[in-house]
């Protein structure tokens, strides 16, 4: 397959490409989003953007923004990220996973091991919650804290789950959408390009940091940022972004469910699937410990290389026998 440009091309032009690509499919989204709103909600693009700007004002509100966030996030993303490998010559098999998915139980793996780290993670989340900057960056702080609780709000808004429909929206658009489009960008690309520039380990580690700045919730850093070391380090050792976007998809809908659960009232009044508390020690304590067993178990399954096939050969007598490949 041949590109519009080198295969060798530099690992920073590659993320630069990325970015432009992103821009581009960024715009193409926002043209299909203000097309599928005024044929399926019959607004105008003024109506349109007042609606996105205050939802909740709006009956349609919710709707049209699951609507917004799922295409602009997909076409960016996906887009942008899914048109870089044959601007290289690469087809996307090739780009994206160099290496055929070994056996199904590596997605299960993946998915579990997303669940186990949970409890782990709480704690993560309680101590970063609770974080002070200096006093000189005060208000920067105080900046920091009234934009997440924006998103915060904004979030609460989205995962109102009044029936089945919604929580399935919810679900493409909230577990789906990310795992697939933000998977492509930051380990399908971007810490592809930096292993290349770098190391394989100060690549995942980069790409983990550049992962959670993006999403600009410092109050929310760590935990991200240690995701996305798991999701790295799954990608680098399998070799195949279906093995990561698996586990990424588990953690967001794992959240998700929960919230539709809670919402059903499945747990009781004091179970709150958005507290920022950590969970008892010894559900944290054993977490980690299992967290760590996965990661080994993983890192020693999916790097060894793979058995040596059977092949049929002819013998002198010419008779098929079994010949093993070194």
């Amino acid at each position: 397959m041949k590109g519009f440009l080198p295969r060798s091309l530099h690992p920073g032009l590659q993320i630069l490409l990325l970015l432009v690509l992103m821009v581009g499919a960024a715009c193409v989204g926002y043209a299909g989003f203000f097309a599928a709103a005024q044929l399926g909600f019959g607004l105008s693009m003024l109506e349109v953007g007042k609606v996105v700007t205050y939802p909740s004002a709006y009956p349609q509100g919710w709707g049209l923004l699951m609507l917004f966030q799922g295409v602009l996030l997909f076409c960016a993303c996906a887009g942008g990220a899914l048109a870089l490998a044959p601007v290289l010559g690469h087809s996307w098999a090739e780009y994206f996973s160099p290496r055929r998915l070994g056996a199904g139980w590596w997605l299960l793996a993946a998915a579990v091991l997303i669940i186990v780290i949970l409890p782990f993670m709480s704690s993560l989340i309680a101590w970063n919650a609770g974080v002070h900057f200096p006093h000189a960056l005060h208000d920067f702080e105080v900046w920091a804290r009234a934009s997440e609780d924006r998103a915060q709000s904004l979030t609460k808004f989205l995962t109102q789950f009044n029936s089945p429909a919604r929580f399935l929206i919810g679900v493409v658009v909230i577990a789906v959408v990310p795992a697939v489009g933000e998977e492509l960008v930051f380990r399908g690309v971007i810490q592809k390009n930096l292993v290349r520039w770098f190391s394989p380990h100060l690549g995942v580690w980069l790409g983990a940091a550049i992962f959670s700045a993006i999403h600009f919730q410092f109050f929310g850093f760590v935990p991200r940022f240690v995701l996305g070391l798991v999701l790295g380090y799954l990608y680098l050792w399998s070799g195949n972004i279906l093995v990561s976007m698996v586990a990424h998809f588990t953690q967001n809908a794992f959240q998700l469910l929960l919230v539709y659960l809670a919402q059903q009232g499945q747990f009781g009044r004091g179970f709150d699937p958005d507290s920022t508390e950590t969970l008892p020690w010894w559900l944290v304590g054993p977490s980690a410990v299992l967290t760590v067993a996965l990661l080994y178990f993983l890192y020693q399954r999916l790097t060894a290389p793979p058995a040596p096939s059977a092949m049929l050969t002819l013998s002198s007598n010419g008779v098929a026998v079994h010949r093993r490949d070194a």
